[in-house]
């Protein structure tokens, strides 16, 4: 008896592509993953319309039965709040600081541990380690063993007692973020340069190019998606920064630190006026989204530029 392995055209005896399900099919594939899907969306989105519904209506918790509908008044008040306008330069600027030290920092690690040499493992964990520590842990230790002026380590190595923190808070904070999310960039940098050609590079080599004709001409092209996935990742999580704020400046001094996320936090538990922070907090979903949808493009580039090889 002769078993047919594959079915393939009488006439090109080309294999024939096996015949795709009906749509009862791959609902029947796709049941197991209707329950995450619904708690997400429960999770996620039910929250958020309620924040939309909240923006529409002037609602004071101080006057907690009085709570009339005012459409879009709120986010007129959202854009031309000067304390808002403040905040989001600040965020902006908070935002674009951290994660440009971040990735320069980082592209200088992963260059250092795209080499051999003896001890790179435990190097490399001791490199990531700032980033699992806690965000409130990592704020709190910049604040009080690196910035404080009776006993800090910066005004122990080089003498004085410069309050840093009163005299330079938007470094002070963006110094803590750049320490915690070098690593974060690090890894995606690190995992850009060890998928490099090794043969292309030792061709480089052959021909008379030196370290830094291969790096300008080759390297850094071809870490361009990696430098746009990092900055685009670490912009997304990053405008959202709270802990560091609220731990280390208070948003202080006066608005010098107030970046969005704190802001809101303001408005919320200080003003008690829960429909305009509702209104800022959509804006910064907004903002997120628009950031993350450029990081999707990036990944799904990344994935491509991987399939082609």
């Amino acid at each position: 008896m002769t078993t047919m392995v594959a079915r393939r055209d009488e006439r090109t005896q080309a294999p024939v592509p096996p015949t795709k399900g009906g749509a009862k099919d791959r609902w029947v594939r796709r049941a197991p993953l209707l329950p995450a899907l619904i708690f997400a969306l429960v999770v996620t989105q039910v929250p958020f319309l309620y924040t939309l519904y909240l923006s529409t209506l002037s609602w004071n918790a101080l006057r907690p039965g009085d709570k009339p509908f005012v459409g879009l008044d709120n986010y007129i008040t959202v854009f031309n709040d000067t304390r808002l306008r403040s905040a989001l330069f600040n965020t902006v600027l908070l935002t674009a600081g951290a994660v440009l030290f971040s990735i320069i920092l980082g592209l200088m690690l992963a260059l250092l541990l795209d080499r051999k040499f003896i001890g790179r493992s435990i190097v490399r964990t001791l490199l990531i380690t700032p980033f699992l520590i806690m965000p409130v842990a990592a704020a709190l230790l910049w604040k009080h063993a690196i910035f404080n002026p009776a006993y800090g380590l910066i005004n122990g190595i080089f003498g004085g007692s410069t309050d840093w923190i009163s005299s330079y808070p938007k470094a002070a904070v963006i110094a803590t973020l750049v320490w915690q999310w070098t690593p974060f960039m690090m890894l995606i940098l690190l995992a850009g340069l060890q998928s490099q050609s090794t043969e292309v590079l030792e061709a480089a080599r052959v021909d008379g190019a030196n370290a830094w004709q291969i790096f300008r001409r080759m390297t850094l092209p071809h870490l361009r998606q990696y430098l746009e996935l990092g900055a685009l990742l670490g912009s997304i999580y990053l405008v959202n920064t709270f802990d560091a704020i609220f731990t280390i400046t208070q948003g202080g001094p006066g608005t010098a630190t107030t970046n969005l996320p704190y802001e809101i936090y303001l408005t919320t538990f200080r003003k008690f006026e829960y429909g305009e922070a509702s209104a800022a907090g959509v804006v910064v979903v907004i903002l997120t989204i628009i950031v993350a949808t450029f990081a999707l493009r990036v990944i799904s580039s990344l994935f491509r530029m991987e399939d082609n090889r």
